[in-house]
């Protein structure tokens, strides 16, 4: 079955309209009408091969909301119209300790839901920036927000389980002061989820404009990282901080913030590393510096419930297809409040 999509044949092309081919519905899987889809920085990275190993034409997009048009024989968890959703995982050898245990996010075979590999043609997965996709039902998630908030369900999708698991893990909740570095597409959603969850909240930026925004999402105090004196008032403070920068930067200022065996967990993924930390921040309070990818399947079953029920849906700009390369150029330069969603019914205009 061919449907209109968007990618790139090159690192150095712009993203234009394919057509691609998307696989016979089998009797495990569900087929998706895709209404929209986030934009993800992960996106660019892969789309500009800044990380390794693209394979083209490459159409991304992990961060999908539609419909079911189809399902297989054997699905018994969905049907035609039900809303649903598919984020970074589409398969996964399900046999392994972490598949069984529902972490199919680090499944050492696991297969994300473009330029991962496939038997299906033309040897790798295709995303989200398309009218339609299959997807075996394991990997398939309920959506039970209201219609009217699906656009800004979507980047639940990657940048919602991506901040809820690690502040799940590490408990964040009432009684637990947590940080969150960066106010962008990962750091506006963990401010959201982490003041959902109970928590007392610090934002950090290194713009001061932000403060009032980050308030407004949810955060109790705002810190600007670039103030000395701001950052030294919250030292040995912090039970957990969520770091999701996704730039080379130092992470002693925010490792001196913890307390002692508090922990800093990364999620943003720079294409280059970051400085390496000072071991004595480590060492001198037992802290710990962690990292977190993702969720499985049933903990990004648990976060869009969690999400529902507390009315929390990302801040989104809604584009047609025809603006993604220049949403890209304006994502680099941080212009975007706070993520890209392409409505999938402009794919065919």
């Amino acid at each position: 079955m061919q449907v209109h999509a968007y990618g790139a044949h090159a690192a150095d092309k712009p993203l234009e309209h394919l057509h691609i081919t998307r696989r016979a519905t089998g009797a495990h899987d569900v087929q998706i009408d895709i209404a929209y889809c986030g934009i993800c920085h992960s996106d660019l990275h892969q789309i500009r091969s800044e990380w390794a190993g693209t394979q083209y034409p490459c159409v991304p997009g992990h961060e999908i909301v539609g419909r079911v048009a189809a399902v297989g024989a054997h699905v018994s968890k969905f049907k035609v119209g039900d809303v649903v959703g598919v984020g970074c995982i589409v398969d996964s050898c399900q046999s392994c300790p972490d598949c069984d245990e529902g972490l199919e996010n680090y499944c050492d075979n696991m297969v994300g839901t473009y330029n991962g590999k496939t038997d299906d043609a033309p040897g790798w997965t295709m995303g989200g920036y398309s009218q339609q996709i299959v997807v075996h039902e394991r990997y398939v998630l309920n959506i039970r927000h209201p219609e009217a908030d699906l656009a800004a369900v979507a980047p639940l999708l990657c940048a919602g389980i991506t901040t809820y698991s690690p502040l799940r893990h590490w408990g964040a909740g009432p009684g637990k002061k947590v940080g969150v570095v960066g106010i962008g597409g990962l750091g506006h959603m963990g401010i959201k989820i982490a003041h959902a969850m109970g928590a007392h909240v610090v934002a950090f930026t290194t713009s001061d404009s932000k403060r009032a925004d980050a308030k407004a999402l949810g955060a109790d105090e705002v810190v600007v990282s670039r103030n000395a004196e701001e950052m030294a008032a919250h030292a040995k403070s912090f039970d957990f901080i969520l770091n999701t920068v996704a730039a080379p930067h130092d992470l002693d200022a925010f490792l001196a913030l913890l307390k002692r065996e508090g922990t800093m967990t990364l999620v943003g993924a720079p294409a280059t590393p970051h400085p390496s930390p000072n071991v004595f921040n480590l060492i001198l309070k037992r802290r710990s510096l962690a990292g977190s990818l993702i969720g499985g399947i049933p903990e990004t079953q648990e976060m869009l419930d969690f999400c529902a029920e507390h009315g929390i849906v990302a801040d989104i700009e809604l584009i047609r297809a025809d603006e993604i390369n220049t949403a890209y150029e304006r994502m680099l330069k941080g212009d975007v409040k706070y993520r890209f969603v392409i409505d999938n019914a402009s794919l065919a205009a």
